[in-house]
């Protein structure tokens, strides 16, 4: 949905019946990140993590008919179990992109009941990107890839 306050930008909230520390290293290992990052029957592929401000976040989408969507980005901030932030604005060393879609906010908390509550949102440039994204189906997609991530967190 969008966020009230902020025109530009879409988010999720969702209570994970994962602890934290699992949810954390869904998001920050790439062989985790490679089994729920994508709605199925999509998948993230070629993923690369540098847990560092400045350091890469690059993946593949791969779609079921042998489409490739290259992700190519960076974390702006990395706050152990609680906050990542990415973008596509930059790649690797801060050299800036031609384009760019969003840059994205992972926000993790604990619940009273040893769940963990995510907050993912996407800020956009303009209006033509956030709507690009609703297209997309980011609230299905999005809620699918969560689920996805809460049922593999609850295994580890």
């Amino acid at each position: 949905m969008r966020h009230p306050d902020h025109p530009f930008t879409l988010f999720i909230e969702r209570t994970l019946a994962a602890p934290r520390s699992k949810v954390w290293r869904c998001w920050t290992e790439p062989d985790l990140l490679e089994q729920w990052y994508c709605p199925k029957p999509w998948q993230a592929r070629e993923v690369e993590l540098n847990l560092k401000p400045g350091g890469r976040f690059n993946s593949v989408f791969c779609g079921p008919d042998g489409e490739r969507m290259p992700l190519t980005g960076i974390f702006l901030e990395v706050a152990p179990e609680e906050r990542l932030i990415f973008t596509d604005a930059y790649s690797e060393g801060f050299f800036p992109r031609a384009e760019s879609f969003m840059t994205g906010t992972v926000e993790l908390s604990d619940t009273n009941d040893g769940k963990t509550r995510m907050i993912w949102s996407a800020r956009h440039t303009s209006e033509d990107t956030i709507k690009q994204h609703l297209e997309m189906g980011f609230e299905q997609g999005w809620n699918a890839a969560a689920s996805q991530l809460e049922e593999l967190a609850a295994t580890l």
